[in-house]
């Protein structure tokens, strides 16, 4: 696959008062360690150099590309080569204005013309749906209720390898199969009789072989959603500079740190009231990040997040906690010497962790037994590596909590000490959970032994 010029974001500024001293800065392009991406694009420089245009109204404004007209009938932005195949493309999307119910807003994949292409849409009907296009032809490969509400970002996701293609709606797939219309193509950004901003492109050459789904899904669970095929590096990255931070940092949108190390709030400890390092808003992504110690409370995610190549060197109390939304991702990255937890799971909905690495940890993910408030609670690991942990996820099973597995590496474990799911009676707050059982029961905890493998 050819390379595109990338272009990433530059580092937020962090917020007045935070009290940060950079002890250097450090120039040029930040790649994950975990993906092959080829092509990158936040539109922070203000232009929208190597896109092509095919009708609509476009503009780069206030760090997205947006399309303002309702009225276009098909507006498009292509990037990239046409010679891409194998591939998956990711944007951050976001409707501001449908004329009708079928009026789209999406992303495109191996688009080999402006009329010939894989589309994710998101409908005025509330909908998405993933078609292959072929003109005025459009065959459906699966959808499913999203909401598609105007004003608010969806992260959308396009996988293509060989004949089979699949498509994901803020980490969840909602469509996939096999389709032969077109073998390689450009990326795009599409609407037709809609308005809507795009932000935060990527296009990575790195795409799994798709796993066979269990024949029996939970309610509320997901998929796995295998995005790479190697294991996370065994390695940690080195930082390109040290950020001593005095107060937590909020971010909206995308907070790049070029692989800084950040440290310097709470005392290390295991208290709960230590302020998080950062704090994320609905829809926000914090990515190529180190979270050296003391780091507090490490990360707040306040609605639906993406935390993507984030590193903890020391996790403290816990390395993120999910509070609002419905899905959150872990993408890339890893945790060490975490006494207790390293993600807790406060607020409903799932939490996808793949392609990370955890070390001398207590566990994973918990699902919180006795919070405030009781929610029905998933997590969906993959392609994740663990050394020195005692468990993977805690759930509750009272609650239809699910954890779904796969591609799971426990390195340096003889005695297979490590505890893949362990379950618990979630009870109300200020009371202590009961364990109640470990193992996969093909209910709440879901894997099988070709899922786990020793090493």
């Amino acid at each position: 696959m050819q390379t595109s010029r990338a272009r990433l974001r530059r580092p937020l500024l962090l917020a007045a008062g935070a009290g940060a001293t950079v002890a250097a800065l450090a120039a040029g392009t930040v790649t994950s360690a975990f993906a092959a991406t080829v092509f990158s694009d936040t539109f922070s420089d203000g232009d929208a150099a190597g896109w092509s245009k095919s009708g609509g109204t476009w503009a780069v404004a206030d760090g997205a590309f947006s399309q303002s007209s309702t009225a276009s009938e098909l507006a498009r932005q292509f990037a990239g080569q046409t010679s891409w195949t194998d591939y998956q493309v990711q944007a951050r999307v976001r409707p501001t204005g449908f004329g009708s119910s079928s009026a789209l807003v999406g992303l495109a994949a191996r688009a080999s013309s402006s009329t010939k292409m894989y589309r994710l849409a998101l409908l005025g009907s509330g909908r998405a749906e993933l078609q292959a296009v072929n003109g005025s032809q459009i065959t459906s490969l699966g959808s499913a209720t999203v909401g598609a509400a105007t004003g608010t970002w969806y992260t959308l996701r396009i996988e293509a390898s060989g004949s089979t293609i699949r498509g994901y709606v803020n980490g969840t797939q909602i469509g996939g199969g096999s389709n032969s219309l077109v073998g390689a193509g450009r990326i795009g950004l599409v609407t037709a009789y809609a308005a809507g901003s795009f932000d935060d492109v990527s296009v990575d050459s790195s795409v799994s072989t798709p796993t066979t789904p269990p024949t029996s899904t939970p309610p509320g669970s997901a998929t796995p959603t295998p995005t790479g095929t190697t294991p996370p590096p065994a390695s940690w990255p080195t930082p390109t500079a040290s950020v001593k931070v005095d107060a937590t940092i909020p971010v909206s949108g995308t907070f790049d740190g070029g692989m800084r190390r950040y440290y310097g709030i709470g005392d290390g400890g295991q208290s709960e009231s230590q302020d998080p390092m950062f704090e994320l808003a609905a829809g926000a992504t914090l990515r190529n990040v180190i979270i050296g110690a003391p780091a507090g409370d490490g990360v707040h995610c306040e609605g639906d997040c993406t935390l993507l190549n984030v590193w903890w060197e020391d996790v403290g109390e816990d390395a993120a906690t999910f509070r609002g939304g419905t899905t959150y991702t872990v993408d890339g990255g890893g945790a060490r010497s975490a006494s207790d937890k390293v993600f807790q799971h406060n607020g409903p909905g799932t939490v996808h962790i793949r392609n990370f690495r955890v070390e001398s940890s207590g566990k994973l993910y918990r699902a919180c037994g006795n919070c405030s408030t009781s929610y029905q609670r998933h997590v969906v690991m993959d392609n994740v590596t663990a050394t020195g942990t005692k468990v993977l996820a805690g759930i509750n099973t009272n609650w239809g909590d699910t954890a779904r597995f796969s591609r799971i590496t426990i390195l340096n474990d003889p005695n297979r000490s490590t505890r893949i799911c362990v379950k618990y009676q979630g009870v109300p707050k200020g009371s202590e959970p009961k364990e109640i059982g470990a193992g996969a029961d093909g209910v709440n905890c879901l894997y099988s032994a070709s899922d786990i493998t020793y090493r």
